[in-house]
């Protein structure tokens, strides 16, 4: 079999089943475990797959830069970002991360909504100025071009002056086995620092994110208060999910209420 058969082979059973098994694929193709994960590596520098220990996971769409990630599922944005605005409460300390689905969240925040946003995103702290009652906290630091966020030594060391009832946190990848991803280091740390600071972490998942990986780890599963998400109820990746203990809010249901 061709290198080129093998590998549209390989990318048909990730599509069908959210994974290759290196193992499995080297004895459905009649090939080596090595011939296989040579394919996946080659596949990964094209960025059609991420490579984890055993065999690779779909790739998340949403590593692209911050200028075409806008265009990457606009309506499955507005979704996730409608629901979790539900989630902040007048006169909470909310943290929001950096990106698009977070953008999606400050334009679903009612106008006249009084609360305290802390941000390491320059441009999610503009859209807040239309929020006349929210007083806008802006973490500094190095700027990652790439999510237009602060990240760094400067960035981690400002976030420990707040406290706060509610983080926001967008991810590039929700997986089962793989946790919650994305594609920087400086900006996993980052993310880390920000849900250390919060009572509660709540994750923006739109579609395209759930079932999908990106080489950094973010936080186990298991130290967030659930994912907001408008993936189809059907899914195998939610399903697996719940099964893990993991709180899903699908974007029809409305939040519990909270103190």
């Amino acid at each position: 079999m061709l290198a080129a058969e093998r590998k549209e082979l390989l990318l048909a059973r990730l599509a069908a089943d959210g994974k290759v098994l290196a193992k499995e694929a080297a004895l459905q193709l009649g090939t080596s475990e090595d011939t296989v994960r040579r394919d996946l590596r080659e596949l990964a520098a094209a960025g059609l797959c991420q490579r984890v220990y055993g065999g690779a996971l779909p790739a998340s769409p949403a590593v692209v830069d911050y200028g075409a990630r806008a265009a990457v599922e606009p309506g499955s944005k507005r979704r996730v970002g409608a629901a979790a605005a539900r989630l902040v409460r007048p006169g909470s300390v909310v943290v929001l991360d950096g990106g698009t689905t977070t953008l999606a969240v400050v334009a679903a925040l009612p106008l006249e909504l009084a609360c305290t946003v802390v941000t390491h995103s320059p441009t999610i702290a503009s859209a807040l100025l239309h929020h006349p009652a929210v007083e806008v906290l802006l973490i500094g630091g190095r700027l990652f071009k790439h999510s237009a966020v602060a990240c760094g030594a400067a960035a981690v060391e400002a976030a420990q002056a707040y406290s706060a009832d509610l983080f926001l946190l967008g991810v590039t990848g929700v997986h089962p086995d793989a946790g919650l991803t994305t594609g920087d280091a400086d900006e996993a740390a980052m993310k880390r620092a920000l849900a250390a600071r919060s009572a509660e972490t709540w994750v923006l998942a739109s579609a395209e994110k759930v079932g999908a990986a990106s080489p950094y780890a973010v936080l186990p599963l298991a130290e967030v208060a659930g994912i907001v998400t408008d993936a189809p109820s059907g899914s195998p990746v939610l399903a697996a999910l719940e099964e893990r203990g993991v709180r899903v809010l699908r974007t029809e249901e409305e939040p519990d209420g909270r103190g």
